[in-house]
């Protein structure tokens, strides 16, 4: 680890102290450390939290030392993660062994070129429940952003990832389940010296909202199972978790599938609808960028529906969706435990500390950002060359450890947002700004509900 004091100076953290964080923390979480970090102009700051004081990264040389190279001394166990592990158990989203052998099962459905055999799937699925807007044209329903873009990402994800096994009912139980999750865990995050013999508020939420997913990917699971000998034949994740082996050469328990299939829907599905959430607010706030994107996709897609061929042509969607990922990272706080004595940033951190990485405070500084709190997806022009820094931007994550789901990514939701716009015109009804929730994927703290209309050339179907 990087220990000689000789090249770098060991310094001390700045420190915020706990009359300072705790009231920030509570009203805007990812705000408070954007500003800690930008206070300390990217430099390692230790949070006073009584007897949690973690210490927040955010310099992206720090971030990659950390994520990357020497990421085995920066694990994803500890106080932080351990509410994780009660609705992920030990999968993609643990450590060790069980990761290791989860990724490896799982990478192969997740590469470039896996995710282009699938992507005329995945629009068809895309467009098929698209159409279902035009119920919203006729009821002149306004609609929960958070609800409906999760909606759309569960049917995709069901369609596509698990082979239709997850009926769409399954998936509409598990969509408020993982909302109650996201929230109920803020407490734990809070309070993560408490034991849990003791209850803190939202326990039996959380422990609910487990249950009502467990009573949906159970018996799912088993099903698949029992019907093909513990040998699934298809190409769905569902049924290559049923065909693989642990790390121990044994055939997957029930268990096993379950907690990867929960942290592919997780990380494929709930988390994606979260950037949609956000990308609304944005539009509605620059009418400019919104008539670009419009412009683009009444170009490229007509009156759609998107096809993946269209993909490569969306230059620009793709510029405002990397915006959108770069103000809004679903993933905003990435903890890590310190295994061993190490310095970052020339700070000298001891085994057993906390470390926080947090994307949404990196992709704000100012030495890598100008403006960088405005929305401005002209930054991502090809033409602008490559950012300061391979770390300044990390929505995925980063290292070993980095989003499966980042290929899936870049191909459903171009294909979301550009067969929306290409049929339907959305406008945002809830007066903002909108602030940044305490829940464990990026959120609105207030409801977003979106106005539906038709498009010029689609008014004529208007009661058909």
């Amino acid at each position: 680890m990087s220990t000689d004091a000789t090249v770098r100076p060991v310094r001390r953290a700045r420190s915020v102290p706990i009359h300072r964080a705790l009231p920030e923390l509570a009203r805007e979480p990812a705000a408070a450390l954007a500003g800690f970090a930008r206070e300390a102009g990217g430099k390692v700051v230790r949070l006073e939290l009584g007897p949690f004081r973690p210490y927040l990264v955010t310099h992206p040389d720090d971030v990659q030392q950390v994520m990357r190279l020497e990421w085995t001394n920066y694990r994803r166990v500890g106080t932080f993660w351990r509410p994780l592990e009660r609705i992920f158990g030990q999968s993609i989203m643990s450590d060790g062994a069980h990761w290791h052998n989860s990724r490896e099962i799982l990478q192969p459905l997740f590469t470039a070129r896996y995710i282009a055999t699938i992507a005329d799937e995945v629009a068809a699925s895309v467009a098929g429940r698209i159409e279902e807007w035009d119920e919203h044209v006729r009821t002149e329903r306004d609609v929960n952003a958070a609800e409906e873009m999760a909606g759309i990402l569960s049917y995709i994800v069901n369609r596509v990832l698990f082979g239709d096994k997850l009926s769409r009912e399954d998936g509409e139980r598990i969509i408020p389940a993982f909302d109650r999750v996201s929230h109920s865990l803020v407490y734990r995050f809070l309070m993560p010296f408490m034991p849990y013999s003791i209850r803190v508020p939202r326990d039996k939420a959380f422990l609910r909202a487990v249950e009502q997913i467990d009573d949906v990917v159970f018996p799912v699971v088993r099903r698949a199972m029992a019907a093909s000998g513990g040998q699934g034949e298809g190409t769905d994740v569902i049924s290559v978790l049923c065909r693989s082996t642990d790390e121990n050469g044994e055939a997957l328990t029930d268990v096993q599938i379950r907690d990867a299939l929960v942290s592919v829907y997780a990380a494929s599905s709930e988390t994606t609808a979260m950037v949609l959430t956000w990308l609304w607010p944005l539009l509605e706030r620059h009418p400019r960028v919104a008539a670009r994107l419009q412009e683009e996709i009444d170009e490229v897609v007509g009156a759609g529906p998107a096809r993946p061929e269209h993909i490569p042509r969306l230059r620009y969607t793709r510029m405002v969706l990397m915006e959108t990922l770069r103000l809004y990272p679903a993933g905003w706080l990435l903890p890590r435990q310190v295994m061993e004595d190490a310095e970052i940033g020339g700070v000298r951190v001891r085994s057993g500390s906390t470390v926080l990485i947090c994307p949404y405070a990196t992709q704000r500084l100012e030495e890598f950002w100008e403006r960088p709190d405005e929305f401005d997806p002209e930054r991502f022009a090809p033409e602008n060359g490559e950012r300061p820094h391979r770390y300044a931007y990390f929505p995925f994550g980063g290292g070993p450890h980095k989003c499966l789901g980042e290929h899936l990514f870049h191909v459903e939701v171009p294909l979301v947002v550009a067969s929306i716009l290409s049929r339907f015109r959305v406008s945002v009804r809830t007066p903002g700004p909108f602030t940044t929730a305490w829940a464990a994927s990026l959120r609105p703290r207030q409801k977003v509900e979106l106005g539906i209309g038709l498009a010029g050339h689609d008014r004529a179907g208007i009661g058909r």
